[in-house]
């Protein structure tokens, strides 16, 4: 098995990345969907975050309004770690239980994971590579203005609450620039695949293992 984290920033392309991995034969696992699922309606975590944050964060499905969280955490970096310390182990439960129902129906997967925090939660050294999807600043800006519908001082504040992408890069093994075209994100996405593949087999040559 071979365990490949996917991170970046914000509207960095990191699920774009994960899709085409995926599209070309690895299997998949994207924590924001999981961090989506830990706190499913009456589920431990949901009722934790309900009763840390109120009942004003709740839509009428009961499903949590991810936009009002966002809003109470935002400016509050101690509500925001309270939070993160609530969503983020049972992610990273759910997580390696995904990795090892992989292991037990696969002999020998490439899993590739999309993992935003990775660096802010220190667990880059649990996986075999480390890809970055970057992309310069001012795009980053212009994406995250267009896909949260904020304005272009909200979007540096969402963006300074992660490690700076020029910061993630000194720990990647493999670099994908996302800041040009969807085709050349798909050639950069090829490459590392090709590379990735070749050296599992090389590695399963090596030790014996299938």
């Amino acid at each position: 098995m071979q365990i490949v984290a996917i991170t970046g920033g914000i509207a960095s392309g990191k699920t774009l990345v994960l899709n085409l991995f995926m599209k070309l034969g690895a299997y998949g696992i994207d924590c924001d969907v999981l961090s989506r699922e830990v706190v499913m309606p009456c589920s431990n975590v949901w009722w934790k975050v309900v009763n840390t944050f109120g009942k004003g964060i709740l839509k009428n499905d009961l499903t949590i309004d991810r936009k009002k969280l966002r809003d109470i955490v935002f400016h509050d970096s101690t509500k925001r770690k309270e939070l993160e310390g609530l969503i983020h182990p049972a992610v990273i439960k759910m997580c390696r239980d995904r990795i090892e129902a992989i292991r037990k129906i696969e002999p020998d997967p490439l899993v590739a994971i999309d993992i935003p925090l990775l660096m802010e939660i220190g667990l880059q050294n649990e996986f075999d590579t480390v890809i970055v999807v970057y992309l310069d600043e001012e795009t980053q800006i212009r994406r995250v203005m267009a896909r949260e519908k904020v304005t272009g001082e909200d979007a540096k504040k969402l963006i300074g609450l992660q490690m700076p992408l020029s910061e993630k890069v000194k720990f990647a093994d493999s670099v994908i620039n996302n800041g040009g075209t969807i085709a050349e994100t798909e050639e950069q996405v090829l490459a590392a695949f090709s590379s990735l593949s070749r050296n599992k087999k090389e590695y399963n040559l090596i030790s014996g293992r299938r």
